[in-house]
Parts: C-alpha cells; structure tokens; sequence
C-alpha cells in the first residue's frame, strides 16, 4: 500500500515522519483535501472531529486516482472549551478572545485520526478511526501576553489560537495525556492504525 497523509500541515507531516524511526523504506506523499468544516446541527464535539477526519481520509482518497493501492490518513484537531469547539480564529479580535477565555483555565484538545484502506480483494475501502484526548492547563495571561502572542502571528492557522510546540507552550502550565495529540497527530494511536493494515 501507498501511504498518502491528507493534510499539507508541516506539523503533522514531522510528526508521521516520526513514526518511521528513521527507516529509509517509510515513505509517504501528501495531498490537499477541501472538506466543509462546518459543525452541524446538535453535533457533539468528539462526533464532529471523528466526522472530519474520516472526511479528509475520503477527500484525500479521491486524490489518489493514479494510486493502485492507497492507504490515506485523515486527520482532525479541535479545542473544546466548556462543550464548545474553539476552531481556528476569524480574525485577531477572535483569536484575543479565545485566549481569554482559555487563560487560567483546563481545557480539552481532540485529535482524531482516520485510515481509509482497501480492506479486501473485491476493492471495497475500509474507515477506521481513533480518537485521542488530551486536558491542557493554561497558566493566566495578561492582555500584553495576548497581544504580543496574536502579534505573532502564529495563533491565526491554529485550533483555539494557539501552538502549543511554539511560542504557545509558554502559557502550558500542565497537560494531561498525549502531547503529540495536542501538536495534531497522536503517534502512538497512528502507529497502531498504521500497524493494523501492515504499514509499519
């Protein structure tokens, strides 16, 4: 099987690079999927990123036309605040509040993850899905704090306006569970999912 990793994220492309451990035969290629990210009508939150990633898995399928025998990998990131998804920010006025409304405070990040494979002879595709939580204390942040980090520019391309693997782990008093899902990719659950199918 060709591995294809659905996102053109830097940060998830590192971190699958990871799960080789360096062998040179762990290759993968990248593609672009366009899904519509909008959260329907009473979605709840681990529903809405489990939904989303098998999404991109399927979009990214559909990319792969010239591909014989592609295993595509999917994948989602979102901030829950309180049963409220924190996407990424409009504009800098959103992205100062919702660090507001994180400073001091525990939140959740979910990062699902989607494999979708052919599962046997008769070329039918095969989901399967993992779903990773991680709590995430921020210390209390001032409004000078808030303004030079949305300065920054990082918060803006990111889920609850902040990287926690840049300048946003300054404000990471303490987490509880997977760091690297909290980066976008939780690597122990993409090696079992990678694992399941013969990958790795």
């Amino acid at each position: 099987m060709d591995l294809v990793l659905a996102s053109t994220s830097p940060r998830r492309k590192e971190l699958l690079a990871h799960i080789g451990l360096g062998r040179p035969e762990f290759c993968f290629t990248q593609v672009a999927p366009d899904i519509d990210e909008t959260v329907q009508q009473g979605e709840a939150p681990r529903d809405y990123v489990r939904r989303l990633a098998a999404e991109k898995a399927h979009a990214g399928l559909a990319l792969c036309a010239d591909m014989s025998q592609p295993a595509v990998l999917g994948s989602d990131t979102i901030v829950v605040l309180e049963n409220q998804i924190l996407g990424k920010p409009l504009d800098v006025a959103d992205a100062k509040r919702m660090l507001s409304e994180l400073s001091g405070r525990t939140h959740t990040v979910m990062t699902a993850v989607a494999l979708t494979y052919q599962a046997d002879a008769d070329l039918s595709f095969k989901t399967s899905v993992r779903l990773v939580e991680t709590q995430v204390r921020f210390c209390a942040l001032s409004a000078a704090d808030i303004d030079a980090y949305v300065a920054s520019q990082e918060p803006m391309d990111k889920a609850g306006s902040y990287g926690i693997q840049g300048l946003g782990g300054c404000f990471v008093a303490a987490i509880e569970g997977s760091y690297s899902c909290v980066v976008g990719l939780p690597l122990v659950e993409t090696r079992e999912l990678l694992a399941e199918v013969g990958l790795i």
